[in-house]
């Protein structure tokens, strides 16, 4: 009688954990197209402030397929991207929902986020010059990449790539159609080799004496001088330095990480929560020293390996506006033949 009274006393012990361990921890579902090695210190730092467990669905390629085959059933709650192309995406295949939030609205500059709330921008990436250090660019502007003073001299990769898509679309939204394309013209003309490789590989070419400068992201300088890309590319960033050029009448091209909620988020309240937590000045310090791109927060601190390179300007030309020139974008490349 003793072992079934204590059988029982047991069972309904452990049936009362149960219940306490059954009911629904807090947590939030995030789909993202990052590396999740990039971003995982930001979602230890939010689950150890919050208790909101993160779990994160990494797809390289077909976001917004996987999101639009699960429909209503689907768990996602963040939609996390690079390339402010590919949230525009998000939102015109109605993906995503609105958010209204006091804490992204004053933190995030208006040029930087939807302005439906639909998704925000939570770090940059300039599209920037890497340059042999013995090379004077006190007055490079993106337009005179196109002049025959650089013939010959010039690094880049291929022209259908995304990143220089988006600064071709940016061309366009400053200039125009037959601008841009007269200016990839004359940027074509002064290619050192054929458009193609990687950014990181500019840094190489000008080391190698191949060119004298180079169209590059920001964040691949802080890479490879932090030693993240092995020896080798740390010695290619210390051959160079980088410029933060503008268009005449306007800033340096930017392009971003950013986020939205799903449109069928089951944990909306948690999504809305984490997208807050990752502008905060403590989680775009942690951006900033993982990544070495650029903080939406104006608070927050720039990572001291690209800091010294100087304020970065984001271009004044809304986002939104240059990615609507992505079609059109891609097809001037085509046209000039820019990477034959």
């Amino acid at each position: 009688m003793r072992t079934t009274l204590k059988g029982l006393l047991a069972g309904s012990f452990l049936a009362v954990l149960a219940g306490t361990s059954g009911a629904a921890a807090a947590e939030v579902n995030l789909y993202t197209t990052r590396e999740p090695g990039l971003i995982q210190p930001l979602l230890d730092a939010f689950t150890k402030a919050t208790d909101i467990k993160v779990n994160t669905i990494f797809l390289k390629d077909g976001l917004a397929e996987r999101v639009a085959s699960e429909g209503d059933k689907s768990p996602a709650d963040i939609l996390m991207t690079v390339d402010a192309g590919n949230l525009v995406d998000l939102v015109e295949k109605g993906l995503t929902q609105s958010v209204d939030s006091a804490v992204l609205t004053r933190t995030i500059p208006s040029s930087l986020r939807d302005e439906k709330g639909n998704w925000f921008a939570l770090s940059l990436r300039a599209r920037a010059l890497y340059a042999a250090k013995d090379v004077d660019l006190r007055e490079i502007t993106y337009e005179r990449l196109a002049d025959p003073v650089w013939k010959g001299k010039i690094c880049i990769r291929s022209g259908q790539h995304p990143y220089n898509v988006a600064l071709i679309g940016s061309y366009i939204a400053h200039h125009g159609e037959e601008a841009a394309e007269k200016w990839l013209e004359g940027l074509k003309a002064n290619l050192a080799r054929k458009a193609g490789g990687g950014d990181r590989d500019v840094a190489r070419d000008i080391m190698g004496g191949l060119c004298d400068i180079g169209v590059a992201n920001s964040y691949y300088v802080g890479l490879m001088r932090s030693g993240k890309g092995g020896p080798e590319q740390q010695e290619w960033a210390n051959a160079i330095r980088m410029i933060l050029p503008t268009f005449e009448n306007g800033g340096t091209q930017v392009n971003i990480t950013g986020a939205a909620v799903a449109r069928h988020a089951p944990n909306r309240a948690e999504a809305v929560k984490l997208l807050e937590y990752l502008v905060s000045d403590d989680a775009q310090k942690i951006y900033a020293e993982a990544n070495f791109e650029y903080p939406v927060n104006a608070g927050a601190t720039v990572a001291p390996l690209i800091a010294e390179y100087g304020a970065l300007k984001p271009d004044t030309v809304d986002l939104v506006k240059g990615v609507g020139f992505r079609k059109k974008a891609s097809e001037l490349a085509e046209k000039v033949g820019f990477d034959n």
